[in-house]
């Protein structure tokens, strides 16, 4: 995106994931979205008297996972209370972790090779969620508001970036890239429709070789979609006002995602104003080397090193190819086109179908074996199947499982023989005698009308490598 008249934004994201823990963060509540609304909730949560936290070791572990996985110093840290009086907060304070943070100086590389700073990864609560009832959807105009305290508790990492983002794009490939982590080492289910994973952008627009402009935070962002046309909004926004003379105000923005615009939502706080202090009932966090060391030799091997796995097993790969494989990455089909590659298969073949068959029915994938994958590649490959037929038959697989070659016979995907294939493109080209004297002339796109007509004639049975061999044996 290029900004009017010369210039340009700076952008700085701060990423809440809720950490995938059976219980909250300093209670034994259920950690599980969708349940009844204050049913998972108990004294220590809702900040009864006398109640006490006691921290969660498998929170930590994910935490540091979390600080390894984006190159990050995991130091000793400590527990704050963050003062704030809203109703999803029933204690009125947040526990936080302030000038301490487990996580400090990271860096995530991009898939574009650029690098964008972490400044922190920090644990925290998270707040209840507030409802407002009314046309609105929003505190303005609702009729009344109601507080569901299942999520108050629920343990948090802040994951805070230096402000390197200078486009949407280049915001939503981070995001991405920072959700396929989250999920592949196990901290986080990565669903950003329910709330496990939320984006905060900070944005300012500034002229080359001047400060910083002033920048206003955009709350809550849940898609990737939102996420960029609210930084192009808000960039936009800010320029206007500039270029009429008028001055950006420090401020928290509502994105509306129907309206399509940000909104005052409150003035920003600044740190002072949240009263953090030191959190009197936990005591400082201080992992062991040893504790340290075992994290960070469960972590399984990160999305980029799997991507650049398997584009190596293809030769000269395209940006579809390379597009396909990033796709087979995310959705953990890795195993599938490796199966193939041991098999001294047709690789770019197998990218292919894993990043669209098995993409598009993801959650049928107990139904399709590895080896049923690499059979079925394998069919297609040797001209056994065609492509048409070979995405019926994984899609048949996917369904109800079951042997490659008993459902391609099932279909009545036997190939043809030899004999009724070049029987059946001999009386097509006498039937077509213009169509193939211009084939025989270099018009290669006949080539497909023939196809056409075969997979017609045979009633899908022919292969469309086969045609074309014969045709060119005729040509």
């Amino acid at each position: 995106m290029m900004l009017p008249n010369g210039w340009e934004m700076v952008v700085g994201l701060e990423v809440h994931t809720e950490l995938k823990t059976k219980t909250k963060l300093f209670c034994g509540c259920a950690n599980e979205f969708g349940s009844a609304p204050n049913s998972q909730v108990c004294p220590i949560c809702l900040g009864l008297p006398g109640s006490m936290p006691v921290l969660n070791e498998r929170a930590v572990e994910l935490a540091m996972a979390i600080g390894f996985a984006l190159n990050c110093t995991i130091q000793d840290s400590t527990f704050h209370r963050k003062n704030y009086f809203y109703p999803d907060m029933p204690k009125d304070y947040q526990v936080s972790q302030y000038d301490l943070p487990i996580n400090a100086r990271g860096y995530l590389d991009l898939p574009d090779g650029s690098r964008v700073s972490i400044e922190r990864a920090h644990m925290e609560e998270d707040t209840g969620k507030t409802t407002h009832l009314g046309t609105s959807g929003r505190i303005h105009g609702a009729d009344r508001s109601l507080v569901d305290y299942n999520r108050s508790g629920v343990p948090l990492v802040e994951i805070v970036s230096g402000p390197d983002i200078r486009n949407p794009q280049q915001a939503r490939d981070y995001v991405a890239e920072l959700r396929s982590i989250l999920v592949a080492i196990g901290a986080s289910d990565g669903r950003m429709e329910e709330g496990s994973l939320r984006v905060d952008a900070n944005v300012s627009v500034h002229k080359p070789d001047t400060p910083f402009g002033t920048r206003c935070e955009i709350k809550n962002l849940n898609s990737l979609r939102s996420l960029t046309r609210a930084i192009e909004y808000e960039a936009l926004r800010q320029i206007d006002v500039l270029e009429d003379g008028g001055s950006i105000r420090q401020e928290t923005r509502h994105w509306d995602e129907d309206r399509g615009e940000t909104s005052t939502l409150r003035v920003k706080e600044e740190a002072e104003d949240y009263r953090y202090f030191r959190e009197p009932d936990l005591v400082d966090l201080a992992p062991d080397q040893a504790w340290k060391d075992r994290v960070l030799a469960g972590l399984p091997k990160l999305p980029a090193q799997r991507r650049r796995d398997l584009e190596a097993l293809l030769t000269n790969p395209t940006d579809a190819q390379r597009d396909g494989v990033t796709t087979v990455v995310d959705l953990d089909l890795d195993l599938y086109v490796e199966g193939v590659a041991q098999a001294h298969g047709d690789v770019a073949l197998a990218v292919a179908r894993a990043a669209n068959e098995l993409a598009a029915a993801n959650e049928k994938l107990a139904n399709l074996s590895v080896a049923n994958f690499v059979t079925t590649v394998a069919m297609e490959q040797s001209g056994q199947l065609s492509a048409t037929q070979a995405k019926t038959v994984l899609g048949e697989l996917l369904e109800k499982g079951g042997d490659p070659a008993s459902v391609a016979k099932a279909k009545g995907f036997e190939q043809l023989s030899t004999d009724s294939l070049s029987a059946t493109v001999g009386e097509l080209i006498t039937a077509n005698p213009d169509e193939w004297q211009r084939f025989k002339d270099g018009d290669d796109k006949l080539a497909q009308f023939f196809i056409g007509l075969v997979m017609k004639a045979t009633k899908g049975q022919a292969n469309g490598k086969a045609v074309i061999a014969e045709l060119q044996s005729r040509r």
